[in-house]
């Protein structure tokens, strides 16, 4: 008992029992008052009050303070406090400062002003509710948080702007300090508060840079004790399927509250790339998944390997394929879409100017240089997926006929993939063989490549063909010093149905298509020098060959002496024709003889 006086009321909240006084309860307490007072039992001595929030321990609190006890208010009791001063009804009209107004002033001063400790109390609401939010206690912090942030990033950027240029009287301008330094202790709120306080401050104004960083940090915190499976979990157990739902829920929240879609998006990959992996782990709903796959195809032209593999959702049997390539179809096909989109603006005639204002011909030209990035990841990609001994072949071509025939200016990388793919898979059908085999432009192989290409068994004897043939016009060429339009790509008629990479071609612009032949030109160039050079050293080595074969013939001891003999008869022969000729007959006749003498040893 708080008082040496016999108590005359006993109160109970859950397991704890309080001996306490009628007078000073009912002087402070409203609710109080109407069980004893207001009651037409006066002899009432017992109360249940185990539904007040914070239990025992706010009870305890709110008891001393009707006794006059001086009660410190703090950020871990604050909400607690006012929770329990609404439910006993501890109000100005019972008592002046009484407790509700005491905890008011405390949060006008102290918590409503301040990130931290908005945060610190809404995060102690989450089990005071529904009271928290019957008061509008949780409403108030919210909003609180998000004024306080906008105003934040506003000191922030003039902070910078003063840093940037001070002003005379600025001698000495105060470091500056991380703008998002707030956002971190948001991982503290569960995912119903986090939500709101996202929502509340992108209606603020709050930078979406800032937005990107907070989502990164709450969802690595939420999804750390998730991520990582026990490896003896047993896959489709009660255990497992609660994991799941976790996770599901926490990546389906984090992709409603994502900036909004754009090709310069402040999301980075990596984080898109663990979001989808997680999606589709835990089989998220489709409309996730697919606002996932849009966002990477959106910026696909910054991703690396890691981001596109994506393990597929199997009961890890022995007949199922490691990696999802059903999602990295659509989102390939996202990106080539966007990129016809954007040929279409260009062709609108109300498009500003300035917006097109960078060089088209420039291999590092903007749309240029990211299908180039892209065809790079996907045949990195090829590589990759053609290990897996279950990846079915018509998936597999699938990918390989995903890019227009300008993606690639070399295709040895994905003449690299299909023949992985094939030394894998080496019960392929003719038919699937051959149509995997279409997909590579023999005329962009290097040298290198082809050279393995005539000699590799695992092909089509068609591409072998085919490859044989193109060397064969590429060392022409190279003798004759021009090129084939043939050859180097202005016709096609070997793949009819995929796109031609000359100006005809629909998947790709006059002007990006001139930038590519300018490239492909100058590689040409260098692959003409190397021929040249080539040739120089056969037809030196056929020299040398030739040498050797007339040194080291059986014969060749006969015919010098054959033509010993000969030259005995030609020196008689010339002796007369001298008697019988003037000179000019003997030096026609000389000049004669020795033009057979010589046609007869070569």
């Amino acid at each position: 008992p708080i008082s040496d006086v016999s108590s005359d009321l006993t109160i109970e909240v859950g397991a704890s029992s309080f001996a306490l006084h009628k007078f000073p309860l009912v002087s402070r307490s409203g609710r109080i008052k109407k069980l004893l007072v207001d009651t037409k039992d006066a002899k009432i001595s017992h109360i249940n009050l185990s539904s007040i929030p914070g239990g025992s321990e706010a009870f305890e609190l709110a008891a001393k303070f009707c006794y006059g006890i001086n009660v410190e208010i703090m950020l871990s009791n604050v909400a607690m406090l006012r929770c329990a001063s609404n439910f006993l009804e501890m109000t100005e009209e019972f008592a002046d400062k009484n407790l509700e107004a005491r905890t008011e002033a405390y949060l006008k001063d102290m918590v409503l002003p301040n990130i931290s400790s908005s945060i610190s109390v809404l995060h102690h609401c989450e089990s005071l509710l529904p009271i928290s939010e019957e008061i509008n206690l949780v409403n108030r912090l919210i909003n609180a948080i998000a004024n306080n942030a906008c105003k934040e990033q506003l000191t922030s950027g003039l902070l910078k702007l003063d840093h940037n240029f001070p002003s005379k009287a600025m001698s000495n301008v105060a470091p500056e300090t991380p703008s998002d330094w707030w956002g971190k202790s948001l991982a503290v709120l569960n995912l119903s508060f986090f939500q709101r306080v996202i929502l509340a401050v992108k209606s603020k104004g709050l930078n979406q840079d800032m937005i990107s960083k907070i989502l990164i940090n709450y969802t690595h915190d939420a999804l750390q004790g998730l991520a990582v499976r026990d490896p003896h979990l047993v896959k489709g157990s009660m255990f497992d399927l609660e994991l799941q739902r976790k996770q599901r829920v926490v990546v389906e929240a984090m992709v409603n509250l994502l900036p909004t879609q754009s090709r310069k998006s402040p999301v980075p990959m990596a984080f898109l790339s663990s979001l989808l992996k997680t999606a589709i782990a835990s089989s998220a709903s489709t409309s996730c998944k697919s606002d996932l796959e849009r966002r990477i195809g959106l910026q696909l032209d910054q991703a690396i390997l890691e981001d596109i593999l994506i393990p597929a959702n199997s009961h890890r049997n022995s007949h199922t394929a490691m990696y999802d390539t059903e999602s990295i179809l659509r989102i390939f096909s996202i990106f080539l879409n966007l990129d016809e989109d954007e040929e279409e603006d260009e062709e609108d005639p109300l498009r500003d100017e300035n917006d097109t204002a960078y060089d088209f011909d420039s291999p590092r030209s903007p749309k240029q240089s990211s299908i180039l990035k892209v065809s790079k990841l996907l045949d990195t990609y090829l590589a990759e997926v053609a290990l897996d001994t279950n990846l079915s072949p018509l998936k597999f071509i699938a990918l390989t006929e995903l890019l227009p025939d300008h993606a690639r200016v070399v295709s040895d990388g994905l003449y690299r993939a299909v023949d992985v793919f094939l030394k894998v898979h080496p019960n392929m059908k003719d038919t699937e063989r051959y149509r995997l085999c279409k997909t590579i432009d023999c005329q962009k192989l290097s040298q290198e490549a082809c050279s393995h290409a005539a000699q590799n068994e695992r092909l089509p004897v068609q591409m072998a063909v085919q490859v044989l043939y193109f060397e064969q016009i590429r060392l022409r060429n190279a003798m004759s010093g021009g090129h084939n339009p043939f050859f180097f790509g202005a016709t096609n008629s070997q793949f009819p149905q995929r796109s031609s990479s000359g100006v005809g071609s629909g998947a790709i612009s006059p002007r990006d298509n001139y930038a590519s032949v300018r490239r492909e030109n100058r590689e040409l160039k260098l692959e003409v020098a190397r021929m040249r050079m080539r040739l120089t050293d056969l037809e030196k080595d056929h020299v040398s060959m030739k040498q050797e074969m007339v040194g080291s013939h059986p014969t060749n001891k006969l015919l010098k002496s054959i033509t010993r003999k000969l030259r005995k008869l030609n020196s008689l022969f010339r002796i007369n024709n001298m008697k019988a000729a003037g000179s000019k007959a003997n030096s026609e006749s000389r000049f004669l003889s020795h033009r057979r003498w010589r046609y007869s040893v070569s």
